[in-house]
């Protein structure tokens, strides 16, 4: 691949790209965005059998999302005539509104920059990624997935509630957390902090591993 081919993509912990774009509500600027969290997410396809589903998918989980404070967008490689098309056959056809923007990224600008291009899968059409922004613009989570097999809505949601609950309590959460379940406690930073672990009130496995309700 030529050098000025090369895909970028976002990184843990770092502000997430920035982009102006052409949506079906219109212009977005993600850095205007700011205060709300954001998924953003992409399918490779208008009019496909998988990403149909999807989208009906998606507009079911929007409102929990919305309550979240989470703004979704989706994306593809397709004109906004297309998106408009394809959004008018999903209500006619289904019955189902489809509430969120989706952006028309005919000249792969956004899918560049967020490494949605993966020509072992596609050279012209994005995988199905997921990137969840916080409210602070940094990039927290990323998802991919192949053209072909669609996403789990329930681990969307999941992640975005982990997510929040480590920053609202500065916990972790452990292997298959589902909210209300127990979170874990920062490790003991020093051998002082270790010998007092036991006497903290937390449910106690060992010293670097504890768990509390939040």
């Amino acid at each position: 691949m030529d050098t000025e081919e090369c895909v970028s993509f976002p990184v843990l912990g770092e502000p997430a790209p920035d982009f102006t774009a052409e949506t079906t509500h219109g212009p977005i600027m993600l850095s205007s965005l700011k205060g709300k969290w954001v998924v953003l997410f992409s399918h490779p396809a208008d009019f496909t059998p998988v990403c149909t589903t999807e989208f009906l998918a998606f507009a079911a989980i929007y409102d929990e999302l919305k309550a979240l404070n989470v703004q979704l967008v989706g994306l593809s490689v397709d004109s906004i005539s297309s998106h408009l098309g394809w959004v008018h056959d999903i209500k006619e056809m289904m019955g189902v509104q489809i509430p969120f923007p989706i952006i028309a990224d005919l000249n792969m600008k956004v899918a560049k920059k967020y490494g949605m291009i993966h020509p072992g899968q596609s050279s012209t059409a994005a995988v199905r990624c997921v990137f969840f922004i916080d409210d602070k613009g940094i990039m927290r989570a990323m998802i991919y997935y192949p053209l072909q097999n669609g996403r789990f809505m329930p681990e969307i949601i999941r992640l975005v509630k982990a997510l929040q609950t480590t920053d609202k309590y500065k916990v972790s959460t452990p292997a298959n957390w589902q909210p209300g379940d127990k979170v874990v406690v920062p490790p003991p930073k020093t051998a002082a902090e270790m010998e007092k672990r036991p006497s903290e009130g937390y449910e106690y496995k060992d010293w670097y591993l504890c768990y509390k309700t939040v």
